[in-house]
């Protein structure tokens, strides 16, 4: 963020205008795009960030953005931290989102999304030069719930995984009251793409430092549109689907969510702590943080989630060198 003192007009990437490929040398770390075609024939953009070293990365990180989001922005920085750190670091803008194929922030079918993933990752996984290493799950929001998700589809499939303020339920704060989910699931059975959802711009409910919102603000494949009916029937149906699987998740995983949100529950992912099957499983909870961990809040907090996320780990890569 070294570049916040010049006038905020607008930036060309999240850090300013240092070109792409100089700010990735300039970290230590390498990038690279792609498309990727899923199964379904679906183009997905993807990305990747690795360490710059000649030894062998300590671990694949398959990651999954949130909603209305992309892998282009501010998400990066997670990317490109754990690049530095010595993990291999891959995502995909999942259907409707970024630069892949589909209407904008449509999501007509969650198990879709999360076959596309699965797909993916495991196309990742069997490059040679990453065969053979753990592999953790990261996701962040409706990101995590995918991440679930990916995990109940394909149980014994990853190492781990990170959860950053998992949308396993939509914070009551910001859910439609009744009747308005009733009806919105009536309407979407004929209109599913129709942007008509009462809502207010989650991002300034996410994002608490003002310069950030700002740099957030500037995305230009951010979705600023109402939510969609169609869209936010399946994600209603995916939280209660998941509140009920809670139980049935068995694989490592630490979860991490700010007191503070109002996006996602963190009550839920104490739930999520309280009742899975997983013999190895931690959980934080960041005391007047909000939903944005990784960004938005102040680079003091950021380094304190950034210092646990990296402590799990490293845990669980003992004997690789970094």
């Amino acid at each position: 963020m070294k570049e916040q003192e010049k006038p905020l007009t607008h930036y060309l990437h999240y850090w300013g205008n240092t070109p792409e490929e100089d700010y990735y040398k300039l970290q230590g770390i390498t990038g690279s795009k792609s498309f990727y075609t899923s199964p379904r024939g679906l183009k997905l953009f993807t990305r990747s960030w690795l360490p710059l070293s000649s030894t062998p990365p300590r671990a694949l990180i398959c990651m999954v953005h949130g909603y209305g989001n992309d892998i282009s922005w501010t998400f990066q920085s997670t990317s490109i931290f754990l690049a530095q750190k010595g993990f291999a670091c891959f995502a995909l803008d999942l259907e409707g989102h970024g630069q892949s194929q589909g209407l904008r922030a449509f999501v007509p079918n969650v198990d879709l999304v999360v076959r596309d993933c699965l797909s993916f990752f495991n196309f990742v996984k069997q490059d040679p030069l990453f065969r053979g290493l753990p592999s953790f799950l990261y996701g962040e929001s409706m990101g995590g719930a995918i991440c679930l998700l990916i995990h109940l589809a394909d149980p014994k499939g990853f190492d781990g995984a990170v959860l950053v303020a998992p949308m396993c339920k939509i914070s009551d704060k910001v859910r439609p009251s009744w009747p308005i989910p009733q009806v919105i699931t009536f309407v979407a059975k004929f209109f599913p793409t129709l942007p008509i959802v009462p809502a207010a711009d989650l991002l300034y409910k996410s994002v608490k430092v003002e310069e950030k919102k700002i740099i957030a603000e500037m995305n230009p494949m951010r979705y600023k549109g109402k939510p969609r009916l169609g869209t936010v029937v399946e994600l209603l149906g995916v939280t209660e689907y998941l509140s009920r699987r809670l139980h049935d998740v068995s694989l490592p995983f630490i979860v991490l969510h700010g007191s503070a949100d109002v996006v996602t529950d963190p009550n839920v992912s104490r739930e999520l702590h309280e009742e899975a099957k997983s013999e190895d499983k931690s959980i934080k909870i960041y005391d007047g943080m909000m939903h944005s961990l990784l960004f938005g809040e102040t680079d003091e907090n950021i380094e304190i989630v950034r210092h646990d996320i990296l402590t799990w780990l490293n845990d669980r890569c003992r004997g690789r060198v970094e």
